[in-house]
């Protein structure tokens, strides 16, 4: 039959059970927060490269600036559509992505 453990041992053991446990915790929110700060700087290059390709327009065509959002989004829709700008987009992305091979 197995000998049973004193109280003392049990308290120790018990201490012992929930120091791990306090470590586990500070572990999980250690990863946590590394997992906001990697969400947190991929946000933060979207909306850098958001402003500044729409810096890039309003400098090309500084008349932009007038428009509603809704007007905005319907002229880049009607330019984006036309076949002479798909053909220099299709060009541009074949350019990009020859430079990387």
């Amino acid at each position: 039959m197995p000998m049973q453990k004193s109280l003392f041992q049990l308290e120790a053991e018990r201490a012992a059970c929930e120091r791990q446990l306090i470590q586990l915790q500070h572990k999980v929110q250690q990863y946590e927060n590394r997992i906001a700060y990697c969400e947190k700087g991929e946000r933060r290059k979207r909306t850098h490269r958001l402003i500044t390709r729409g810096a890039a327009v309003e400098s090309v065509a500084p008349t932009v600036k007038v428009l509603t959002e809704v007007e905005f989004y319907a002229l880049a829709e009607s330019v984006f559509a036309l076949p002479e700008v798909q053909a220099l987009l299709s060009e541009a992305v074949h350019s990009h992505d020859q430079g990387r091979t």
